[in-house]
């Protein structure tokens, strides 16, 4: 009879958990793709338009959530748990108070009724302190429990516009019932942090000294690698709009939806892995560097085969003659993956300005699409790929231009 080893059965226990995060992943977007396809069958044009800038608003504002996310896993995966509740609470009534401020203006610029700006804040205030429980259980490594929690948020994000979609209200009831959903899924992420009776949270591990208490500096840093993530990988598709003309920015919209594939799709990777990036594993981060290659290539190969079906997929029949460009959009996205990546563990291992790189290749990009690359879906994909491509190059020799990690062995936890 054949005995499991240690090594296998972690290998089977690490597969388990990527396999319910990637569910929960793709439970979230088809969440998050539902609300807009029942709202433009059920909800007016003026009704969609404002309950879709107020959805896009929000995801914005959400950005300190993930920040704090990653800001902590990475602490609690480097250096234990404790004292971060009062920071979570800060951090989500500091961006709900933003939000608030900012409400009347929200409502002059963009003709929205005042009270979605204000039920806004409160949606926000629930959505960042969700990655309070978010990081913890990623830093913790608790993954099936993670994956258990990400379904409940998206739940509590976009259950209640769901329901008000269906009821056939209007977008100021159904942002309402989004808002009590998300209120009402803080107390079941709360439930399943908590650790399981005899189960105690991780501490520092040997030979690691640091101040056990997460502070705002890192959570501020994690925020802004973050927006930096999301400006990057919208520029293009921004230049794109602001750039060419109506038909052919279009076309790049369709488009850029396989860039957003091959971007999101090795995502679970990088969470999987965040916790080892905190605590220097180096052969972790090998691992999940090779697996995000592994998967961009295949993505790549796939668009390059069946390029005509891809873009038939993303928008229809009438943008079959772009299926040439289909790998370059693909590969555009798998670069950026391999991006974030390289970002999260810069951010995990506290390193100083992690993003830097990813602003400053942001600001090339916006120059060199206005200045020198042709007025064409080609000449702005051109720049967006030699972009990422740049951009990889530069987090690579930044993160592996340091000494020999050789910390690594963590504890798994899969509860």
């Amino acid at each position: 009879m054949t005995r499991t080893t240690g090594k296998d059965a972690t290998t089977v226990r690490f597969g388990a958990a990527g396999a319910a995060v990637t569910v929960a992943t793709l439970a979230t977007n088809a969440l998050a793709y539902v609300v807009p396809v029942l709202g433009a069958r059920r909800l007016s044009a003026a009704d969609l338009g404002a309950l879709a800038t107020v959805l896009a608003l929000a995801a914005i504002a959400a950005v300190p959530g993930f920040g704090l996310q990653i800001a902590m896993a990475a602490h609690r995966a480097r250096l234990g748990g404790g004292g971060e509740a009062g920071l979570a609470l800060r951090t989500a009534t500091y961006t709900a108070a933003a939000t608030l401020a900012a409400a009347p203006v929200l409502s002059v610029v963009l003709r929205l009724p005042v009270t979605l700006s204000l039920l806004l804040a409160a949606t926000t205030f629930a959505t960042v302190l969700s990655g309070r429980w978010l990081g913890e259980l990623q830093g913790d490594q608790r993954f099936l429990r993670l994956a258990a929690a990400m379904t409940v948020l998206a739940a509590g994000r976009y259950g209640g516009l769901v329901v008000g979609i269906l009821a056939g209200r209007g977008p100021v009831v159904c942002l309402l019932l989004g808002t009590l959903t998300g209120l009402l899924a803080i107390p079941v992420l709360a439930r399943l942090a908590t650790p399981s009776l005899g189960v105690t949270p991780p501490s520092a591990p040997a030979g690691v000294t640091g101040s056990g208490r997460l502070g705002g500096r890192q959570v501020t840093t994690a925020c802004v690698a973050t927006l930096a993530m999301l400006t990057i990988s919208y520029a293009d598709l921004l230049l794109a709009r602001q750039l060419l003309p109506a038909a052919d920015s279009g076309a790049y919209a369709v488009g850029a939806v396989l860039t957003k594939g091959a971007l999101w799709a090795p995502q679970v990777v990088t969470l999987l892995v965040l916790p080892r990036l905190a605590r220097h594993d180096r052969r972790a981060r090998v691992v999940a560097l090779g697996l995000i290659l592994a998967c961009g290539a295949v993505l790549v190969t796939a668009a390059a085969i069946g390029g005509e079906t891809a873009f038939q997929l993303a928008g229809g029949a009438d943008y079959r003659h772009l299926a040439g460009l289909a790998p370059l959009f693909a590969a555009t996205g798998a670069l950026y993956a391999v991006v974030f990546m390289l970002v999260n563990d810069r951010v995990a291992t506290v390193a100083r300005w992690p993003a830097l790189p990813l602003w400053v290749a942001s600001a090339v990009l916006a120059v060199a699409a206005t200045l020198i690359a042709p007025r064409t879906v080609t000449g702005v994909l051109s720049c967006a790929l030699a972009t990422a491509a740049g951009t990889a190059l530069v987090m690579g020799w930044l993160v592996f231009r340091r000494g020999p990690l050789t910390r690594k062995g963590m504890g798994d936890h899969q509860e």
